[in-house]
């Protein structure tokens, strides 16, 4: 059987009895976390405020009192839903007043007794529950009640639009437009007194913009030419039609929607310059809301295709409508759609489904918002929210310094990682007064970051800032990466932010790290063959026409001295060549492990090649620890097998089994005679050379064939 999981109370108290007493009072039905003072008890709450069913809270502690967890819990509006009962020896009338005032559900004054505090923490725990249960009740009618209300304006206005010849989705894109310009628009300026219900509701009667096209002749509506000037005059008395419609409604006709939607009916085509219709409007007579669906509707019809004309691009669009080719628009308002030309493309390729959800969703929390007693669901949403995206932000991050910042109370909690590493405490209240902090960031930067983070806005909230900071009494050069937090209400407000440090001198030393781990052979330390490949391709491609030679090396009888010696000794064998090899080569030569004991070099000559390679070939032979150093190699030029890299190296390979099927110790140049012979060779023993082996051949030598 499943256990049923407890819900969880925080206790504040610094007395370690008092905490222990309670704990055991209540840690039979309740999880209990403690805090040994107000400081501690707010960190707790701001890493698992929608978890916390309740809060036992002393008054008299260190580092932050009663009072003070009470005034951060309010800022955040966090008492809203988590219940208090303050317990102390303080029962003063002024400190019982004053805790009430901050939001406490209830008061027991100490010495106090178990059954009557067990109780009460029972019957308030009960209460909020019944609560958070009736808000969601009453959230799926309004829900439900949204749902209906846009269905049957959508089915209105798709029908008006299937007259009309226009795609069923023009309704759609003009509210989806009209509400982010609005919400950009309240964001830019006060001019406009705009809240977010008001532009949801106008986002809402937009969709009834057109009604009064219901009256057009569809010959008229749907003329694939251009319309004659009577015709031009029938059309444009839609607007009028449909306000007319709206005012003349036998009910409903004082409602806001209504009253609403027929200033948008009626002049969603007046202009700015007065050389609209149907009245000749001028400026901010038109109302606001007319003046954004106005523009929303001349872009969709831009960007879509009608009887009458092909769809422009999105860029074209915005173009033709700040150059004033469809119109003359507030200059206000055209700065928001450029402001914003990315975010409208992008929301309008989006699901259209999923934005009407999250429209309704947020019409549910802006109708909850107008009755006082169920504002603790909708703030309950935006921490579910804001603990889902602070935790996914941080999902991808390890080993680095994590941070998040309030602006109420002033806070920065950090990771236990970037605590430790930079010499801080993990919870700093008020750091731009911190000591530490300030030794650790100079004002200028903390002033810059700060700025940058007020700068963004909800639609682009990251920000990357590099600054110094000094770590350990040296000056490191860092990159903070950051989204900054803003409220849901409208305007939104900033109040604070998550983010990362990243150590720019550590990041890029472990990035070389990983590159060299990827392109270098971990025991000898020259290149892989796998890179040295691509190294190589590059070259021919970028230096086409040179010559270019590839020479295949191994160790003669380097089995023996792995039997001999041990494999620890082979490994020292094998770091010994690639040193020589390092030391033999050119600097533009590139030289690599193959794999074993097989190594490559790849140069470029102009003249004479021989020397070269003897050279080379003389300065791996030699003596390491009494073993005796033999190689054999073989060479294949470009000029002989062209430039294609598998045949170069399939050349070299042959040249070398050559070598080895005659006589070891020697280097061969790549000919035609040996284009067979890797299909003679037959293995005859499993040991080094099994794959070596091979039936006689012509005698070599360390000339160049």
């Amino acid at each position: 059987m499943e256990r049923t999981r407890k819900q969880k109370i925080l206790i504040i108290d610094d007395s370690e009895l008092n905490r222990a007493i309670l704990a055991d009072m209540l840690g039979d039905e309740y999880d209990i976390i403690e805090a040994e003072n107000g400081l501690q008890g707010v960190a707790v709450l701001q890493r698992q405020s929608t978890d916390i069913s309740l809060v036992l809270l002393d008054i008299v502690m260190p580092e932050m009192d009663g009072f003070g967890v009470l005034s951060v819990m309010k800022q955040n509006q966090w008492i809203e839903d988590i219940p208090v009962i303050m317990i102390s020896a303080e029962s003063g009338s002024s400190h019982v007043e004053r805790a009430y005032d901050l939001g406490v559900t209830d008061f027991i004054s100490r010495p106090f007794d178990a059954l009557i505090v067990h109780r009460r923490v029972v019957n308030t725990i009960l209460l909020y529950a019944k609560q958070k249960k009736l808000v969601g009740m009453v959230a799926d009618q309004i829900y439900e009640k949204e749902q209906r209300s846009s269905l049957m304006i959508d089915i209105l206005s798709h029908i008006v639009e299937f007259r009309n010849g226009e795609s069923g989705l023009h309704v759609l894109h003009v509210r989806t437009i009209t509400e982010l310009l609005l919400k950009h628009l309240v964001q830019k300026t006060d001019q406009y007194s705009l809240t977010a219900a008001d532009i949801s509701m106008i986002g809402t009667a937009s969709a009834l913009h057109d009604i009064g096209k219901i009256s057009i002749a569809e010959n008229i509506l749907n003329k694939p030419g251009k319309l004659t000037d009577e015709e031009f005059a029938i059309m444009k008395t839609h607007a009028q039609v449909g306000a007319d419609m709206l005012e003349n409604l036998p009910i409903h006709q004082n409602e806001p929607l209504v009253k609403v939607a027929y200033t948008i009916c009626r002049w969603h085509h007046e202009r700015y310059d007065g050389r609209g219709y149907p009245d000749g409007l001028v400026g901010d007579a038109i109302p606001i809301g007319a003046q954004i669906v106005a523009l929303a509707d001349v872009y969709d019809a831009l960007t879509s295709k009608r009887v009458y004309k092909p769809p422009f691009s999105h860029e074209t669009a915005v173009q033709m409508i700040v150059d004033g080719k469809c119109g003359v628009f507030n200059p206000l308002v055209l700065e928001c759609l450029t402001d914003i030309s990315d975010q409208i493309k992008d929301e309008l390729s989006h699901n259209a489904a999923l934005q009407r959800d999250q429209r309704e969703m947020r019409n549910i929390a802006q109708e909850m918002h107008r009755h006082e007693e169920l504002t603790a669901s909708e703030r309950t949403l935006q921490l579910l929210e804001h603990e889902r995206m602070k935790y996914s932000f941080f999902a991808a991050m390890t080993q680095e310094i994590q941070f998040e910042y309030t602006l109420s109370p002033s806070m920065v909690t950090l990771s236990t990682w970037g605590a430790n590493n930079l010499g801080l405490d993990e919870i700093i209240m008020d750091p731009h007064q911190n000591e530490k902090v300030q030794e650790l960031m100079n004002e200028h930067d903390r002033k810059g970051l700060s700025d940058a983070l007020r700068s963004t806005h909800p639609e682009h909230p990251e920000i990357t800032y590099d600054c110094q900071l000094t770590l350990h009494g040296q000056k490191r050069w860092f990159q903070i990466i950051a989204r900054a937090i803003w409220s849901a209400e409208e305007p939104p407000r900033y109040t604070g932010a998550i983010g990362k440090a990243i150590d720019t001198h550590e990041s890029r030393m472990r990035l070389d790290a990983l590159e060299r781990m990827a392109s270098h052979d971990s025991l000898t330390g020259l290149l892989n063959h796998a890179y040295a490949k691509k190294r190589i391709l590059e070259r021919m491609d970028s230096r086409s026409g040179s010559h270019f030679a590839l020479a295949i090396f191994d160790l003669d009888h380097f089995k023996s001295a792995n039997d001999s010696y041990g494999h620890s000794f082979g490994d020292r064998v094998l770091i010994h060549v690639a040193e020589k090899l390092r030391q033999s080569i050119r600097g533009g030569d590139i030289a690599a492990r193959a794999g074993g004991d097989e190594f490559l070099i790849f140069l470029e000559y102009k003249d004479e090649l021989l020397p070269i390679i003897s050279r080379i070939f003389s300065s791996l032979c030699g003596v390491f620890e009494d073993f005796r150093i033999s190689i054999s190699m073989g060479i294949a030029q470009t000029e002989i097998v062209g430039g294609n890299y598998d045949a170069l190296f399939h050349a070299a390979d042959q040249a070398l089994y050559t070598v080895k099927r005659s006589q070891r110790g020697q280097f061969r140049f790549y000919d035609y005679s040996m284009q067979n012979t890797l299909s003679t060779i037959t293995p005859i023993d499993s040991g080094e050379d099994a794959s070596r082996a091979a039936a006689p051949a012509p005698a070599g030598d360390q000339q160049q064939k």
